[in-house]
């Protein structure tokens, strides 16, 4: 491994940066975002893998004392999170391409450095918390903590029998030495997708440079590259080059601006953007190439037709040519530009439905089954393979989907946007496809790509990406918990226990947005020790049932 950081297990800045301008909220957050301070792991190949380390306060005196552990988070933000928030992500050794994929390198036994990182960032260091808690001499943490830090740890033995068993994927481009490796399945924490990219409209690709680090801030797991207008290729290779996670794109968007309209597209010129996004370090891309012409006369009768951008384009174009879809065609083609370059096909739902009404009808239907088929082609040609779908949907069918899902596609990861589980959300559609999103999680999918509150009505600036990752966040952890993955409850047994303790500044900085969260509780509650008081502004200070718990059990305290 080259050029990174020394002593590697135990690497952590002495002390949380101070409070600045560029944080109201003085709790010492770095850049004003981030809690705690970068800590590093040491994978079993020698890697040091990035956290965030939350050192949590002192129980108050009057609540019987004791002190509190370090907690381990996941720190996607690389450059971003750490000194000056600036330079580039370190470069990790990658193979050439043309050497064996992660699911080859899994299929044949092989436990691939990459495996490792995961294994070692889905542990969230539980095994130095267990260490922790035997010394720290406060028994009631211990007894709180201990049952979750002792949940069993992922090996890089067990991440390759789940890629093997193509029940996971490790999107990871040879080309692509900048990102740090992330799995996606449903034994591993639930991910999240952030989509950037420029527009018409934008200036150039220094604003994705500014998207890519909000999205990091707000703790995307991946970001999607949907880049349209000029310089798609120039703004894809600066986020490559600075992007610390995974990058997908859908290379049917650059192929229409290479080609003009949508009756000009051609196999060979998306083969041409798709070998050269693959040779820049694309991680994933959406293909669309389920959307038969079959399958789109069905979308005849619905309410809302073809909501799909990639679906549409590919409609049309069979409509005009009187052709099968070229993507189809062409897989094979496909699945050697993407074995080449280990490129995560992300099998596209271009036939999504738009509407309630329209969910889960004969065209989505008839779509996930050629995808089911597709899926199995990939894993003939060595390549790795996320399912997506299903968009609108009804309540009662976000399971059924993701069983549908797993029947067809052999279990394939499912990549889901929402789903939305109701049409009049407008200027909320964050929170309904955050509903959708933690059922759909808790019942399987394994990565949601977030909606904002734009969602239907425009282009998402900052504030809305901050909103609709934070929903998503708090979608997936939900899944998380619900699925019972190894470690999720950590955070919310600390939240718990510093509620009940009224330790504001640990509520604060466990939040899914701390500067938010402390905002908030100093709008109605501010002044000298409002953060040490043991109430708050809802119920004060004689009503508080929590104080009224604690005077009705003095004995009584978290985790006791």
């Amino acid at each position: 491994m080259t050029s990174h950081p020394s002593p590697l297990h135990d690497r952590r800045a002495s002390a949380a940066p101070a409070a600045d301008s560029s944080d109201p909220s003085g709790l010492g957050l770095f850049a004003g975002r981030l809690p705690g301070v970068r800590a590093y792991g040491l994978s079993d190949a020698g890697e040091p893998v990035p956290f965030r380390a939350v050192q949590l306060s002192d129980t108050p005196d009057a609540f019987g004392g004791g002190r509190q552990p370090v907690l381990h988070f996941t720190d996607v933000t690389g450059p971003f999170g750490e000194g000056t928030g600036e330079g580039l992500p370190r470069r990790r050794t990658r193979p050439a391409p043309g050497s064996p994929t992660q699911y080859e390198s899994a299929k044949a036994g092989v436990v691939t450095p990459e495996m490792s990182f995961v294994a070692e960032r889905e542990n969230l260091r539980r095994a130095d918390l267990l260490t922790s808690l035997e010394t720290l001499g406060n028994p009631r943490a211990k007894k709180l903590f201990e049952a979750a830090a002792s949940a069993p740890l992922l090996t890089g033995e067990s991440v390759r029998q789940l890629v093997a068993r193509r029940e996971a994927v490790i999107p990871l481009n040879f080309s692509h030495p900048e990102a740090e490796p992330m799995a996606i399945g449903r034994a591993f924490s639930t991910k999240v997708n952030a989509n950037i990219g420029t527009s018409v409209a934008s200036k150039d690709w220094h604003e994705e440079i500014g998207k890519l680090r909000e999205a990091l801030f707000c703790g995307a797991d991946t970001v999607m590259d949907l880049s349209t207008g000029r310089d798609i290729r120039a703004t894809r290779e600066a986020l490559l080059r600075r992007s610390p996670v995974t990058l997908g794109t859908v290379p049917i968007y650059e192929a229409l601006e290479r080609a003009g309209r949508p009756e000009k597209l051609s196999w060979e010129g998306f083969r041409d953007v798709m070998v050269e996004q693959a040779e820049q370090g694309v991680d994933y891309m959406t293909i669309h190439a389920g959307v038969l012409r079959a399958h789109a006369a069905l979308t005849r009768e619905r309410l809302t037709g073809i909501v799909s951008r990639g679906g549409g384009l590919l409609a049309l174009w069979m409509h005009v040519t009187g052709k099968e879809n070229f993507l189809y065609e062409h897989f094979d083609e496909i699945l050697e530009i993407a074995r080449r370059h280990d490129v995560t096909l992300s099998l596209g739902d271009g036939l999504r439905s738009g509407s309630v009404r329209d969910g889960t009808d004969k065209a989505q239907l008839a779509e996930l089954r050629t995808l089911g088929e597709l899926n199995r082609r990939s894993a003939a040609a060595g390549v790795q393979v996320m399912i997506e779908g299903p968009g609108h949907i009804r309540l009662p069918d976000v399971v059924r989907n993701q069983r549908l899902e797993e029947e067809l596609c052999d279990a394939a990861p499912f990549y889901t946007l929402g789903p939305l589980v109701t049409d009049m959300g407008a200027g909320y559609d964050h929170i309904t496809a955050a509903i959708g999103g933690a059922v759909i999680g808790a019942s399987g999918t394994a990565m949601l790509c977030y909606v904002t509150p734009k969602e239907h009505l425009g282009l998402p600036d900052a504030d809305d990406v901050r909103v609709g990752m934070a929903a998503f966040r708090i979608a997936a952890h939900a899944a998380d918990l619900a699925r019972g993955v190894p470690g999720a409850e950590l955070r919310d047994l600390a939240m718990s226990s510093a509620r009940f303790e009224f330790r504001w500044a640990d509520q604060f900085r466990l939040a899914v947005d701390p500067a938010h969260a402390a905002a908030l509780h100093d709008e109605t509650l501010s002044g000298a020790g409002s953060r040490d008081a043991h109430f708050c502004s809802m119920c004060g200070p004689a009503f508080c049932p929590m104080k009224l718990a604690r005077d009705l059990f003095p004995e009584s305290g978290s985790g006791s």
